[in-house]
């Protein structure tokens, strides 16, 4: 079953009084339980294309549907589009419900240690955690990602006092924690290591056969493409 598909996509940005082309006309789909990679170079539209799948970016026109939701259905889109506050409110509850992030920067709350910062999200709204366990039932899946992420030991230091894999580890807990069936990774190695970079993708494969999570990548990294069993290639905006 497909989870994620795009229909003729389209984004086009307006930088002064020139139109730049970022994504034309893609189409694809995700199946549920894919660990996918969107490859190309820099500058090719492969994070524009993670962040029209993470509504964090609109398309300029096309079709975005997440797990059999078509997010703009109703919506009339273009390059100046602002976004109607019903619509604001949508793709807040989808974003919360449907998709988890992991980001190369690790964003992690400096002030927050190990089990708050994955806590954290719990603290934001319904979800599918949420809606659907108790709240010790939330404090067992907790532990259970510190124990299957290795930082059980390190649950109760911030992020200052952790390694950068450490750090990774727990954006990885924290995107996992509410359940999301989507999980979307922005060039999630880009900041590690090469051997901290091998363990952090073993890791995301192991919780991808475990949990049957849709992981879905933006990345340049040829170690994350050769894992992956789907690939979508693009370059200068197209889908090859």
């Amino acid at each position: 079953m497909a989870i994620v598909e795009l229909k003729n996509i389209n984004k086009t940005y307006q930088m002064d009084k020139v139109q730049v082309h970022a994504v034309k006309d893609a189409t694809f789909s995700i199946q549920a339980g894919d660990f996918a990679a969107i490859s190309g170079p820099s500058g090719s539209g492969k994070s524009t294309l993670l962040n029209i799948i993470g509504l964090t970016d609109m398309p300029t026109s096309g079709e975005v549907i997440l797990n059999d939701i078509n997010v703009y259905q109703d919506v009339t889109l273009g390059v100046k589009t602002k976004i109607p506050l019903k619509l604001d409110t949508t793709l807040t509850n989808l974003r919360r419900t449907q998709l988890g992030f992991i980001f190369q920067t690790f964003n992690l709350v400096p002030v927050l240690n190990v089990w708050e910062n994955i806590e954290l999200p719990l603290h934001l709204g319904s979800s599918p955690a949420t809606d659907t366990m108790t709240k010790s039932q939330i404090t067992e899946w907790i532990n259970y990602l510190l124990e299957t992420t290795g930082l059980t030991n390190w649950k109760k230091h911030k992020p200052s006092e952790l390694s950068g894999g450490q750090r990774q580890r727990t954006a990885i807990a924290r995107a996992l924690v509410t359940k999301a069936p989507i999980i979307l990774a922005d060039e999630p190695t880009a900041n590690l290591d090469s051997k901290t970079g091998d363990q952090i993708l073993e890791l995301m494969l192991k919780l991808n056969k475990e949990l049957n999570t849709t992981f879905i990548f933006s990345t340049h990294d040829s170690k994350i493409v050769e894992m992956a069993n789907h690939v979508i290639k693009i370059r200068d905006g197209i889908i090859q």
